[in-house]
């Protein structure tokens, strides 16, 4: 039976953040994601994951001025030291709250550059950010993302990211497959996990409905069945959450669109 660790980023917006720790635990959940936890301390956020029995299984690293729609730093040129500071400060916050997984976001493909220009910054900087999440006991990940949420982001392909880890050569350089991310940019979703699942590549999994980013009970993929595949492939990590709840911050939305869910 799959696995499912609340998006505290997404989840709960009814919340404040610190609050939505409890909440997910109230809704059975025993693992939570968030994307940028870093307006908190480590102290903080380990305090309500004990409260909570939460187990952290993945956070983000610093992805530069989201404001300015920064998307990540990995493949942008001249930026190599605030990356490398970023992913320090991930790994400290991983370690500290014991969290096995950290997400490295590519970025945003700088204007008048093109993808082949910047991708051996990219991999050098995964090169870098894996040997020190090695010494940290900590995977590093990398998630293609669909070009309509984020334009111009550099790494969209489940086959690009898997020629990217061949590349970095680092044995804790992992994929995060956004099965929400995939649909839209490829399709075939089925086919894609019976490709790259059995291949131990894959460190993570998301989902969220297709194409309005809401529960996955609704829209054009038929997540009954892609739960009963992955168990069949022997996938044994988590499945994140990661989804904007239909009724947004209304009291009890998330809670209310959890019936899709068969499990904890």
């Amino acid at each position: 039976m799959p696995r499912y660790a609340a998006n505290l980023s997404m989840l709960y917006p009814e919340h404040a953040f610190l609050d939505r720790f409890a909440a997910a635990a109230r809704d059975d959940f025993r693992a939570v994601e968030c994307q940028f936890p870093y307006e908190y301390s480590v102290l903080a956020l380990r305090d309500r994951l004990g409260a909570c029995g939460l187990q952290q299984v993945l956070i983000n690293a610093p992805a530069g001025n989201r404001a300015a729609g920064e998307r990540g730093l990995a493949c942008l040129p001249g930026r190599e030291a605030e990356f490398r500071a970023g992913v320090e400060q991930a790994l400290e916050y991983a370690q500290g709250l014991r969290c096995p997984l950290v997400h490295v976001m590519a970025g945003v493909v700088p204007p008048g550059c093109e993808r082949a220009d910047v991708q051996a910054l990219y991999v050098d900087n995964l090169a870098w950010a894996a040997q020190r999440a090695q010494t940290a006991g900590v995977q590093i990940t990398i998630e293609p993302i669909n070009l309509r949420d984020v334009p111009g982001y550099f790494l969209n392909r489940q086959d690009h990211a898997h020629e990217i880890i061949d590349r970095v050569g680092a044995a804790n350089l992992k994929v995060q497959m956004d099965l929400y991310h995939c649909q839209i940019v490829e399709g075939d979703v089925a086919m894609k996990l019976q490709r790259y699942l059995p291949t131990g590549r894959v460190a993570h999994l998301q989902i969220a409905g297709v194409p309005q980013r809401h529960e996955p009970d609704h829209g054009e993929l038929h997540h009954p069945y892609l739960f009963d595949l992955i168990d069949a492939l022997g996938y044994e990590g988590w499945i994140g959450c990661e989804y904007r709840p239909r009724r947004g911050a209304a009291p009890g939305g998330t809670t209310a669109g959890l019936g899709w869910r068969s499990g904890p």
